[in-house]
Parts: C-alpha cells; sequence; structure tokens
C-alpha cells in the first residue's frame, strides 16, 4: 500500500473559500444544496422526514457545519439514511471521516472508486499546468491522498438504483475520476451532476471566489482523462435535465442549463480541455 493511502483529512484544511460558503439553498422541496467553502453538499428528502440522504461530504472540516444544515433541516439528531458519493477526492469526501464517527449509516459509492476509499489507492498528482486561470498552480497544495473507510463503503448496486433513493438512478460518468458517478431522476429531470461537468469555471480563482455561474467541464486540475470526460457529458446532455446541482457552483436551471449544457456538450473540446491536451 502506498504510504500516502494511509493519509486522513481529518486534520486538513484549505484555506481557499467563497463568497456563498456556508449558503444553502432549497432548490426544490425535497432538494437542498449546502455549499462548504468552494464545494456543494446535496441532501436529498422532504424536511422533518427521516428517511433523507446526503449526496457528498464537501470540504475537510466541514462536519458541524454539514450536521447543523442536517439538523436544522430534519430535526435535532437527525442522521441521513446514506451518503452517496460522486466520487472520492478531498472535497468531496473531506468530512467523510468525521462524519462516520458520529453517524453509524452506511457509504456507496462506484466500484472503480473503492480503491480510493479503502486506502489502496491515491489519485494522481494535480495537473497544476492546466490553462485558465490561477486555481490549477495552487493545487499544487491540495491531497491527493486516498483516505481509507473501510467495511463503510459498499458498491452501488449493478441494476443503476440508488439505496434510500427511490426514484433516482445513478450513472457512471468518468473522466474527472474512473468511478465517477451522477444521479438522475427522471420523474423532474433532476441531476446531480457531481464534477461531470460544473456550475463555475473552477480553474479561475475570481469565479471561484465569486462563484460566477459558467457551465464548464469537469476540474482541469485533477482530470485525468479527457476523452471519458467529454463522453460523460455527452451522456448526460442528452437526459436534458431540466435541474442540476453539481459539486462547484450555484444551482443550474430550465433554459439557461439547456442551453449552456449542449453548448459544452457540441464543443466540449475548445470549452473544457486544457491546450496541452488539445495538442496530443
Amino acid at each position: 500500500m502506498d504510504e500516502k493511502s494511509k493519509q486522513t483529512f481529518q486534520h486538513t484544511y484549505i484555506p481557499l473559500t467563497s463568497l456563498t460558503s456556508g449558503m444553502g439553498i432549497e432548490v426544490k422541496e425535497d432538494i437542498y444544496v449546502l455549499n462548504t467553502q468552494i464545494v456543494n453538499v446535496t441532501l436529498v428528502g422532504l424536511p422533518n422526514h427521516d428517511d433523507f440522504v446526503l449526496v457528498d461530504a464537501g470540504m475537510p472540516k466541514a462536519d458541524d457545519e454539514i450536521i447543523e444544515a442536517v439538523e436544522k433541516r430534519f430535526g435535532e439528531g437527525s442522521k441521513p439514511k446514506a451518503i452517496i458519493l460522486t466520487h472520492g477526492h478531498f472535497d468531496h469526501v473531506g468530512a467523510l471521516e468525521a462524519l462516520l464517527e458520529k453517524w453509524d449509516i452506511p457509504v456507496y459509492a462506484h466500484e472503480l472508486e473503492l480503491p480510493y476509499l479503502t486506502g489502496q489507492r491515491n489519485y494522481p498528482e494535480p495537473n497544476t499546468k492546466a490553462a485558465g486561470g490561477l486555481v490549477p498552480d495552487i493545487a499544487r497544495f491540495f491531497p491527493n491522498h486516498g483516505i481509507d473507510i473501510g467495511n463503510k463503503v459498499h458498491p452501488l448496486p449493478a441494476d443503476g438504483t440508488v439505496p434510500d433513493m427511490p426514484g433516482w438512478e445513478w450513472i457512471h460518468t468518468p473522466g474527472h475520476t474512473p468511478g465517477h458517478i451522477s444521479l438522475f431522476r427522471k420523474e423532474d429531470s433532476f441531476l446531480i451532476a457531481g464534477d461531470a461537468f460544473v456550475g463555475v469555471k473552477q480553474e479561475s480563482l475570481y469565479k471561484v471566489l465569486t462563484q460566477k455561474q459558467e457551465i464548464s467541464g469537469p476540474p482541469a486540475y485533477f482530470t485525468t482523462d479527457w476523452n471519458a470526460a467529454r463522453e460523460s457529458v455527452r451522456i448526460l446532455n442528452t437526459l436534458k435535465p431540466q435541474f442540476a446541482v453539481t459539486g462547484h457552483g450555484l444551482p443550474l436551471l430550465e433554459d439557461y442549463l439547456t442551453h449552456k449544457l449542449d453548448e459544452l456538450a457540441v464543443h466540449f473540446d475548445e470549452i473544457a480541455k486544457p491546450d496541452e491536451h488539445n495538442n496530443r
């Protein structure tokens, strides 16, 4: 086992935040998005009910903030039925270990993501030369190691259903990571995209800080397979979502989402891929 994979996010703090940090938005009656510094977590379930789930686990040290939001929305002492992970990068599992110390609940992820969640593998080093802004250069300080939550994590069901999320399906959307998934509810065309695409240009420090809305490809500094990432965006575009929550940025709605996601799917290489990859 690589020594780095034994590390934890329990003592990690990334001094990067946005103007919307701590802001919660009810996108629909049963979907609430909380921004933790620069990344979103999503609570799926009706307020004051006990059958809800948490999608992703935010930045390191965000556990108290997430628990506060959960108890405010669902009642004191409430905990989700499960945590569903779109993928295992540090900003999506940063508070996971701390949350699992307080909540005895299962975690689900794609089987290809499990090695990064069970101490077996680390993600590749960030690409600090990805063009588009200052964040890729800052990314040299972002942790890329895996974590080990042992038997707390389980593979998602092979039939595409999502535990404790009736009406939702998971879709394998690799590219940003090998086991990246997105979640889709056909009934109202609601998409939880993770980092398959995002709602802010994550390479631009100014746009990250201000959360200037802009549909963009997956964060370039951690994306390793651009052909798969392109295909994942095209697959999600065929779903024609009317609402989308992404890992970064404000929720995306209706006409703006339809138009801009279609544009990204058609012109993915020009919009999303760093120049170094276009030249290969």
